[in-house]
């Protein structure tokens, strides 16, 4: 039998509390996202001033993150880089702004950001994971 690390609620507490801080510094409205290892929806705030849309995208990017085992960065690069068939990918969006939240290599879950610039998007989904 195999058994795996999950995300505890107190941790994706601490994920969304240290996200909400760094977009709270910078001044960007943004909706965050927590998924499980399986893009399944733990947690998402929008905050005050962030589009409604923001909420769904975030979730998606984090979906993307966690199904797929990486940032989605590397699905956005790979369209950008030419390779425009992956944008019909099924339960993939490749919009930068998910990251997977890795624990001894292990994918555990992901955070989506959306709200700002694609690359703001990912430091506030990051800054969600470093607290861990």
């Amino acid at each position: 039998m195999h058994s795996k690390a999950v995300l505890s609620q107190n941790e994706v507490s601490q994920i969304l509390q240290a996200a909400r801080s760094e977009a709270q510094q910078q001044g960007w409205a943004v909706a965050i996202a927590v998924v499980d290892d399986g893009g399944h929806p733990l947690a998402l705030e929008r905050l005050d001033g962030c589009a409604p849309i923001g909420a769904y995208i975030a979730t998606e990017k984090a979906r993307s993150a966690a199904i797929g085992r990486r940032e989605t960065k590397g699905y956005e690069d790979m369209v950008n880089g030419g390779r425009t068939a992956f944008i019909s990918a099924p339960l993939i969006t490749s919009l930068e702004g998910g990251v997977p939240v890795l624990v001894d290599g292990q994918v555990v879950g992901a955070v989506g950001v959306s709200g700002v610039k694609a690359e703001q998007d990912a430091q506030v989904a990051k800054a969600g994971i470093a607290v861990l």
